[in-house]
């Protein structure tokens, strides 16, 4: 009997090819996905979508420098004392200063009657000085504000401070 060789070779070549491309198609697809997923991941990511949010950059404050007062302080003594001081308000923004414009009068009112009813003794310490500054903040306030918009001003400093 003759045998052929022909008959006997095995079929493995034509399921390797099959098991390669399979192979190549997973492997392309899982390839896609990852990408997508990368590219989902940056894409959300800069919307901030999966993070807190970045708050927004505070404005610079606006300082508003006020011209330089001078008052008689009051006094139990024969001698007179006086109190010179510059003042620039600390503000949030341009429509606060312009706020404080369109009142400056009021405002210097208020201001030049709340210092000249100090006493040289209660200027003199740092305490002395900081109530001073809050009372100054808050008349500022009460003065150039409206119903409809309310003034606020962050801090008053002394510029100048001469109690003589």
């Amino acid at each position: 009997m003759a045998t052929t060789t022909a008959n006997q070779q095995p079929i493995v070549p034509a399921k390797s090819a099959k098991l390669k491309r399979i192979l190549l198609i997973a492997i392309g697809a899982i390839v896609l996905l990852g990408a997508g997923a990368g590219g989902a991941y940056f894409v959300l990511g800069k919307t901030g979508a999966h993070g807190p949010a970045k708050p927004l950059p505070v404005p610079p404050p606006v300082f508003f420098p006020l011209e330089s007062l001078t008052v008689n302080l009051q006094s139990d003594e024969s001698s007179m004392h006086y109190l010179r001081v510059g003042l620039t308000l600390k503000l949030r923004d341009e429509k606060t200063q312009a706020m404080l414009n369109e009142h400056m009068p009021e405002v210097r009112s208020r201001v030049l009657l709340l210092l000249s009813n100090k006493h040289p003794e209660e200027l003199s310490t740092l305490d002395g000085k900081r109530a001073l500054a809050s009372e100054l903040r808050t008349a500022v306030e009460m003065t150039a504000s409206t119903k409809d918009q309310p003034v606020r001003v962050d801090e008053v400093l002394f510029t100048e401070f001469v109690v003589q």
